[in-house]
């Protein structure tokens, strides 16, 4: 199965495929032709009077010349449009594997490391385009030596091939085994190489964390822990590659030695004769050469093989959020949003939300209050649909949101979140994010809106200034406000605020607050809040504690009733809120 579906990436490029085929034929037969003209001058012209010996050993001489630029050619081809061929393949792996990523849900990275994955995108395709480039070339050119050079030693003394073949035959059964063992150590080193990228990525990316808490010692024992464990698979792998080479290496000697004990008692009883047994070692040389080519090549395979598999199991992970079928598109959408008697978990033993009933009018403003961990941030993950409700449903414009693309539903959803992501680049390219065909005018006038644009023209390069890695060369506020200006661009008319200002100080909350206030008119917004005073004027406060519903009103309305609403609301107060 694997094998076929490997040859599939072969196709876009058959034409270059065969030409390197045909190359590494020609290859073959130059090779093996060598040996025959030797043979052919020693019986019929070495034995000859000296000028014809003369004349004809110039002839073959200037043949052998055009044969061997021949091959010269062809062994380019092969060495630079094989390798091209592969590097193509290796692209079009690497981009259908990375666009794969992209429509996996969030389930998926729930569950796997970001350090593992880009393993799977760098370290497995390169030992799988090794394969791709030369598996198919190694497997003709072997076969095509192994089997002409052992015709020709049956017709010069099948005796002596029939001892060959015995010892072959023994070398065979003993690679057999050996590569099932190199099979077990090349996956289990797969995957501690996938591990130490992990670690590394993880480590690297938290490094400001690891810094004050300072962490150094613990993250280096963390990291030596798994680079050991690394070391000891590759120790492992190489005991076995050594007892294989090695192995391997005793059988090669002893076809030498078969050939020159068998050849001597041929020679002694006159069924063979010195010269004859000269060609026969050549061309012993030419089998040998493709079936050490063939044990390099096994290597190879086991590295490419294990993972191509690696490669297949991501591949073969279907999205769990996909567009239904006879989904539509949504186009213009009024906003009207409705949870109705929604139910979710992340696993079968702990529920997150039980039958949540919310409603949002056109361009209304919705607040979710409550403790950490009661599911708020859940509601607007399935909003996006990036996870599915378990049961109940949630409309938009009075139709299930599963009956619209995905693509069409989250671009009609803005969101600004707490943790903000900047991508390396520009701040105009991370405003720009929102819409990625906006021009410049747009891009500021965005800017302008979410109070952003002064910070940015006093920078030396303006919008073509470089926020560093995760936005690292940014505040908390100004990251902020980028997100926003994302938004204004975009212009849905959904909105979900998830926290927006509750990492930020008061004086960065308040500029901020502005923009968010401006970024909600006219929207349907679904507000997540921390800061309780931020959503005084909401239409309506929910209170979410538990996956339930507890509380739900207007501000004034929950004051009066006095219920966790208004003791979160004097707890902030007492505290300077």
């Amino acid at each position: 199965m694997y094998i076929r579906r490997l040859i599939h990436y072969y196709r876009p490029y058959k034409l270059l495929f065969f030409a390197d085929m045909m190359c590494a034929l020609v290859v073959c037969a130059v090779d093996l032709a060598f040996p025959q003209v030797l043979n052919w001058m020693l019986k019929h012209v070495f034995t000859r009077e000296v000028g014809t010996i003369m004349r004809t050993t110039v002839i073959v001489g200037v043949s052998l010349l055009v044969l061997y630029l021949v091959r010269y050619a062809c062994q380019y081809f092969i060495t630079c449009y094989g390798h091209i061929m592969g590097a193509k393949m290796e692209r079009d792996m690497r981009q259908e594997l990375f666009e794969h990523y992209q429509k996996l849900s969030f389930s998926y990275y729930d569950r796997n490391n970001t350090g593992e994955m880009m393993s799977r995108l760098v370290t497995d395709l390169f030992d799988i385009v090794e394969l791709a480039h030369h598996g198919p070339e190694t497997l003709l050119i072997s076969s095509v030596k192994i089997i002409g050079s052992y015709a020709i030693l049956l017709c010069i003394n099948p005796g002596l091939a029939l001892l060959l073949a015995a010892v072959t035959a023994v070398m065979t059964v003993f690679s057999y085994y050996q590569n099932k063992k190199m099979r077990t150590v090349f996956m289990d080193n797969r995957k501690k190489i996938a591990s130490v990228s992990s670690g590394i990525q993880d480590s690297l990316a938290g490094i400001r964390v690891v810094k004050s808490f300072s962490n150094e010692k613990l993250e280096k024992e963390k990291f030596a822990g798994k680079n050991g464990d690394f070391y000891d698979s590759r120790v492992s792998s190489y005991r076995v590659m050594g007892f294989f080479h090695s192995g391997t290496a005793l059988f090669h000697g002893l076809l030498y030695i078969a050939i020159l004990t068998g050849g001597g008692w041929y020679i002694s009883q006159g069924k063979l004769n010195p010269a004859e047994l000269a060609i026969y070692a050549l061309y012993v040389g030419i089998f040998i050469q493709p079936i050490e080519m063939l044990l390099h090549f096994t290597e190879m395979f086991q590295r490419g093989f294990t993972g191509f598999r690696r490669f297949c199991e991501i591949i073969d992970t279907a999205p769990e959020i996909t567009d239904s079928p006879g989904a539509v598109e949504l186009v213009s959408p009024r906003g009207s949003v409705a949870f109705k008697d929604v139910s979710f978990s992340y696993n079968k033993e702990q529920s997150v939300l039980q039958n949540i009933n919310i409603e949002l009018a056109p361009g209304k403003t919705v607040a979710l209050v409550g403790p950490s961990g009661g599911g708020k941030s859940t509601i607007c993950a399935l909003l996006m649909r990036f996870y599915d409700t378990c049961a109940g449903k949630i409309e938009i414009d009075g139709n299930d949101i599963r009956n619209y693309t995905l693509s069409s539903l989250r671009k009609n959803i803005g969101i600004v979140q707490q943790d903000i992501y900047m991508f390396s680049g520009t701040i105009r390219e991370n405003i720009a994010y929102g819409k990625p065909d906006a021009t410049m005018e747009e891009i500021i006038n965005a800017s302008k809106r979410a109070n952003i644009h002064d910070f940015v023209m006093s920078l030396p390069d303006g919008y073509d200034s470089q926020t560093g890695e995760r936005g690292v060369r940014l505040s908390g506020g100004q990251k902020q406000r980028i997100s926003i200006a994302r938004v204004f661009l975009k212009n849905p008319p959904i909105l979900i605020l998830d926290e927006a200002t509750s990492a930020l100080d008061n004086e960065s909350e308040r500029k901020i607050q502005g923009a968010l206030q401006d970024l909600a008119k006219g929207r349907t917004t679904l507000v997540i809040a921390h800061r309780l005073s931020t959503i005084r004027h909401a239409d309506e406060i929910i209170v979410i504690d538990k996956g339930l519903v507890v509380e739900r009103g207007t501000h004034d309305i929950l004051i009066n009733n006095d219920g966790i609403y208004a003791k979160y609301c004097r707890l902030q107060e007492s505290a300077g809120e």
